[in-house]
C-alpha cells in the first residue's frame, strides 16, 4: 500500500530545529509563517532538494554526468518522498527567441495547425492560392473541348540569363527530341548547334509531349504529366490549340505547389518548420526570426542635451584616440561653419536643420572640409546615423562593435514588421466561423482569452477535423489553463524575460497541468504574488486541478484565501531567522485558528489586524485639474505603451503613492517602462528607452 504521509525526521536544514513533521500526500499543503521564519528551507532546501536528488541518483551514471546534482540536505531521513518539480518565484530568461507561445508549447501546436488547414495566399495581391494533385490536373485537361491539341512542357530555366549548355546538353543525353527555348520549339538534334547569347535572359522548357484530346489518351497524359512535374519541378507549361484549324496557342500553367498564375508565385509543401523562426525555412531573412534589428539611435548620440557642442554635447565624437578624436573636430568644425551654428549655444537650442544633417547626412550637398595636411575639400557629409550603422555591419572588430552597441537600440524589423516570418508564411491563414482570417503572427498577437474563444470558434470542414482535432484540443487546453491562472491578459507573442517571476511561474504551473504528470511531488514559491483578488479563486482552481490528478502540492504561502483553502497548513515561527525554524501550528484550518503562540493564527482568526493609518501626507495643495507647470507633481502625459489609452497621471511628490488594478491593466508599463525609464534617462543618461508618452513635468 502506497504511503499517505511524506514523514520528515530530523530536519536542521538553515534555521530548521530539528522539526519532525508528517505532511498529507496528494493534497494541497500551504507552508506559512513569517518571513525568515523557514518556509522555503523546509520545502525547497529540504524535501524538493531531497526529491530532486534521489531522482538523479536513481539515473545510469552516464545520464547523471549531464545533470545537476543537489547537496543531501540536512535532515535524519524522508518516507513517502515522490520525485520533485519546484515552480519557483522567477522570472525567465532573457532569451528573446523565447515567448508565452513557445514556453507552454502552444506554438508547436500553432506550426502543426497551419501547416495542416492553413489557407495560403499570394503575398502581393492577397488573393487565394490553390495547388492541384497530378491527377486534378490530368481531369481538367481531359475536359478540354475534344479533338484539342496540347503540348506538355517542362519548365526548366525562367527568364534568366547564361548560355545554358548543360541544360540543353542533358536534354539530349535523357532522350528529349524537342524544348522550347525563348518562346520557339526547336528540335534538340538539328545539325546546327543551338547556342545561347551568354549575356541575354532565356527561358528553357522541355517538351515532354504532343497530343490530341480523345478517347483513350488518359493514360498516356497521366505519364507525360507525372513526367513533366519530375522535371518542370512541380510546375507545368502546357499549350493548347483548338480544334477550329487556329494554329494559335494558348499557354496555361498548372502546379502541384501552391502558385498564382498571375504573379507567377509559388509555394512549396508546407510544414511546421515553414512557421518556425528558429527554421530557416520560416525565418525573416533581414532579422533571422527576432523580429527586431539593432538600429543606431540618434537621441543616444546627444549626452546632455543642455551641453554645447563645444563642451562635447555629440557623445561619440568624443571617442576614440587622438588622431580619431582630431580627425572628428574637423568634421564638426565643418558643419558647424557650413551651418553657421554658434558651438556655445546649448544643443536642444540649435536648428533642426543642423540636427538632421547631423544624424542623417546632407542629402548629398557637398560641404567644404579642411582636413590637416590635405587642403580643403568639398564632399557630402555622410551623418552619424548610417556611418556608424555601415562601420557595426563591415567591422570585424568586437571593440569597435561594442562601442557602437553604446548608441543603438533594438527596434521592429523593417521588412516583417517585427513578425519574425517571411512574407509568403505571413500569407497563410486559418479562419473561424465569423470569417476572421489570422496568420500565426496576428493570432500570436492576441491575449490567451481572446485566443481561446477564437480557437473555440474554429471553422473546421469534417476533413480538417479529423486531421487536426486532437491539436486544436491541445491548443484549447493550453490556452485554457493560461486564463485560469489569471494570465488570460497577456499576449502569446510577449516574450518570456518580460515576465515577472510570478507570472513566470504561473505560466510554468498551467505547462505542469498542460503535461498531466500525475505521482509527482509539486512545490510553489507564493503563486499568488502579484496577481489581484479577482483571479485567485481561478489560481486556487488551478491548484486544485493539479492536486486532482494524482499530485502532491506543497504551496509556500503568505495570502489569507490560500491559506484557507488548504486541505493542510503548517505554520513556522515563532520568529524569524535564529527565533524561527519551528513549528507553532499545523493541521486543517480549525485546528490552526485555535493555535495560542502563531501570529498567523491571530491575524486570521481576527484577534490582530492591520492598522489602517490615521493621518496620512497630503499633497501641497488641492488640485482641481492638471495643468503644466504645478509644482507639487509629477505629470504624465500621453502614456500610449502596450495597452495604454492615451491616460495622463499625476503623481503627488513627497507622498507614498499606491498604484494598483487588476492583473494586465498597465500598472508595469505606467510606473517601470514609462516613468522610471524617463526618469533613469533624465537624470542618469541612461540607455533604456521609456514607452511612448507625450510629455512629462514637474
Amino acid at each position: 500500500m502506497p504511503a499517505q504521509v511524506i514523514k520528515i525526521s530530523g530536519a536542521r536544514q538553515h534555521n530548521l530545529k530539528n522539526l519532525h513533521v508528517e505532511i498529507p500526500r496528494e493534497k494541497l499543503v500551504v507552508i506559512t509563517g513569517l518571513s525568515g521564519s523557514g518556509k522555503s528551507s523546509l520545502a525547497f532546501d529540504t524535501l524538493y532538494a531531497e526529491g530532486q536528488r534521489r531522482y538523479v541518483e536513481s539515473l545510469s551514471a552516464y545520464a547523471r554526468q549531464f545533470l545537476d546534482q543537489m547537496e543531501k540536505p540536512d535532515v535524519d531521513f524522508i518516507e513517502g518522498l515522490s520525485p520533485a518539480i519546484a515552480i519557483e518565484q522567477r522570472s525567465a530568461g532573457a532569451n528573446p527567441r523565447s515567448t508565452i507561445a513557445t514556453t507552454t508549447e502552444i506554438y508547436d501546436y500553432l506550426r502543426v495547425l497551419f501547416s495542416a488547414i492553413g489557407q495560403p495566399h499570394d503575398p502581393t495581391t492577397g488573393k487565394p492560392v490553390h495547388r492541384q494533385t497530378p491527377q486534378q490536373i490530368v481531369d481538367q485537361i481531359l475536359g478540354y473541348e475534344p479533338s484539342s491539341r496540347i503540348i506538355v512542357l517542362a519548365p526548366l530555366v525562367h527568364n534568366q540569363i547564361g548560355e545554358f549548355r548543360d541544360i540543353v546538353e542533358k536534354l539530349k543525353r535523357e532522350g528529349f527530341i524537342r524544348a522550347r527555348i525563348d518562346g520557339e520549339i526547336i528540335e534538340l538534334d538539328r545539325p546546327e548547334p543551338i547556342r545561347l547569347k551568354k549575356g541575354q535572359r532565356h527561358t528553357i522548357e522541355a517538351v515532354v509531349d504532343r497530343l490530341v484530346v480523345r478517347e483513350g489518351v488518359r493514360i498516356r497524359l497521366t505519364d507525360s504529366i507525372e513526367t513533366a512535374l519530375k522535371w518542370g519541378d512541380n510546375k507545368i507549361v502546357m499549350l493548347r490549340a483548338h480544334p477550329n484549324g487556329c494554329e494559335t496557342w494558348e499557354e496555361l500553367r498548372y502546379s502541384t505547389n501552391y502558385g498564382s498564375a498571375d504573379s507567377g508565385f509559388t509555394l512549396g509543401e508546407l510544414t511546421p518548420k515553414h512557421f518556425s523562426f528558429n527554421s530557416h525555412l520560416g525565418a525573416c531573412p533581414a532579422c533571422h526570426g527576432l523580429g527586431t534589428q539593432l538600429v543606431i539611435d540618434p537621441e543616444l548620440m546627444i549626452s546632455d542635451e543642455t551641453k554645447t557642442i563645444a563642451e562635447g554635447a555629440i557623445t561619440p565624437w568624443r571617442r576614440g584616440t587622438k588622431r580619431m578624436q582630431a580627425y572628428y573636430r574637423q568634421l564638426q568644425g565643418a558643419l558647424v561653419k557650413h551651418f553657421q551654428v554658434d558651438e556655445d549655444v546649448p544643443f536642444a537650442d540649435l536648428p533642426d536643420e543642423f540636427k538632421n544633417a547631423l544624424y542623417f547626412g546632407t542629402n548629398g550637398t557637398p560641404i567644404e572640409m579642411n582636413f590637416s595636411g590635405n587642403g580643403e575639400k568639398k564632399r557630402p557629409f555622410e551623418g552619424l546615423v548610417p556611418q556608424m550603422q555601415r562601420l557595426y555591419q563591415q567591422t570585424h572588430s568586437e571593440f569597435t562593435r561594442n562601442r557602437i552597441r553604446a548608441f543603438m537600440t533594438r527596434e521592429p524589423c523593417k521588412t516583417c514588421g517585427g513578425a519574425r516570418l517571411k512574407p509568403e508564411i505571413l500569407a497563410v491563414t486559418i479562419k473561424d466561423r465569423q470569417g476572421r482570417e489570422l496568420n500565426i503572427h496576428k493570432f500570436s498577437e492576441q491575449t490567451t482569452e481572446a485566443a481561446a474563444r477564437y480557437i473555440d470558434n474554429l471553422e473546421l470542414t469534417p476533413a480538417q477535423k479529423k486531421v487536426v482535432i486532437d491539436v486544436v484540443r491541445e491548443i484549447q487546453s493550453r490556452l485554457q489553463f493560461l486564463v485560469e491562472v489569471g494570465l488570460g491578459y497577456l499576449t502569446l507573442d510577449r516574450e518570456s524575460g518580460t515576465l515577472s517571476g510570478g507570472e513566470a511561474q504561473r505560466i510554468r504551473l498551467a505547462t505542469q497541468i498542460g503535461s498531466g504528470l500525475a505521482g509527482v511531488l509539486y512545490v510553489l514559491d507564493e503563486p499568488s504574488i502579484g496577481l489581484h483578488q479577482r483571479d485567485n479563486a481561478r489560481l486556487l482552481g488551478t491548484l486544485r486541478r493539479l492536486r486532482d490528478l494524482g499530485n502532491s502540492v506543497i504551496v509556500v504561502e503568505h495570502d489569507e484565501e490560500t491559506i484557507r483553502a488548504a486541505d493542510h497548513i503548517v505554520d513556522l515561527g515563532p520568529g524569524a531567522g535564529p527565533r524561527g525554524g519551528e513549528i507553532v501550528a499545523q493541521g486543517k484550518l480549525e485546528n490552526i485558528l485555535d493555535a495560542k503562540n502563531s501570529l498567523t493564527a491571530d491575524y486570521l482568526s481576527g484577534r490582530l489586524r492591520i492598522p489602517v493609518p490615521k493621518h496620512r501626507t497630503k499633497p501641497g495643495f488641492a488640485r482641481n485639474r492638471l495643468t503644466k507647470n504645478e509644482e507639487g507633481w509629477l505629470i504624465l502625459k500621453g502614456a500610449t505603451e502596450n495597452n495604454l489609452k492615451n491616460i495622463e497621471v499625476a503623481f503627488p511628490l513627497g507622498c507614498f503613492t499606491c498604484v494598483t488594478g487588476v492583473s494586465g491593466s498597465g500598472k508595469s508599463t505606467l510606473v517601470d517602462d514609462i516613468l522610471r525609464r524617463a526618469l533613469f534617462r533624465r537624470f542618469y543618461n541612461s540607455k533604456e528607452k521609456p514607452g511612448t508618452y507625450r510629455a512629462l513635468g514637474g
